[in-house]
């Protein structure tokens, strides 16, 4: 579950700091969070009232900016372009099936507000005007292979072992 977008951009430096801080010098961190390609802007209005209270999804160049000064390296990023509106579409075909039950428990203004949420977002990743991005640190350059094949290689293995659950992970 991702939590970035809840740190606010006054706390980056720090949540940076912090990263820095407790990562063993060969050790790597994933951040994963919601983001978007476009400079810097402010949240929506009506998501920050209705969905996500206190949430931005930051641009690339926000995030990187608050990195480079706590001596970590980016070492991977992975934008991960429609992969949340498939998400976000599954959220709603699945809404949609609970949702008389899912309106005796909430009400309809709520199940309403759900699917705008739902279908106005997913079009937003469909479009590129948000992604999700994994951004790899480090503290050496060299703590992780050169090429991603060495995940490629641990999903095959697993795959063959029979380890079916667990070979995407």
């Amino acid at each position: 579950v991702g939590m970035f977008e809840h740190v606010g951009t006054a706390n980056y430096w720090d949540f940076f700091a912090q990263i820095n801080r407790l990562l063993d010098p060969d050790g790597v961190a994933l951040l994963h969070s919601i983001g978007h390609m476009s400079p810097p802007s402010t949240a929506s209005p009506w998501l920050d009232k209705y969905i996500f209270p206190g949430g931005y999804s930051p641009a690339l160049s926000e995030v990187l900016t608050a990195v480079e000064p706590n001596q970590l390296w980016v070492t991977d990023i992975e934008v991960l372009r429609v992969h949340y509106a498939q998400t976000l579409e599954e959220w709603n075909r699945r809404f949609q099936a609970n949702r008389a039950r899912i309106a005796e428990i909430y009400d309809e203004r709520f199940c309403r507000m759900w699917e705008f949420y739902l279908i106005s977002c997913a079009q937003m990743f469909r479009t590129g005007a948000q992604m999700v991005f994994q951004m790899q640190l480090a503290h050496k350059r060299d703590a992780v292979p050169l090429t991603r094949n060495y995940m490629f290689e641990n999903e095959r293995r697993l795959a063959e072992a029979g380890d079916i659950a667990n070979a995407a992970e």
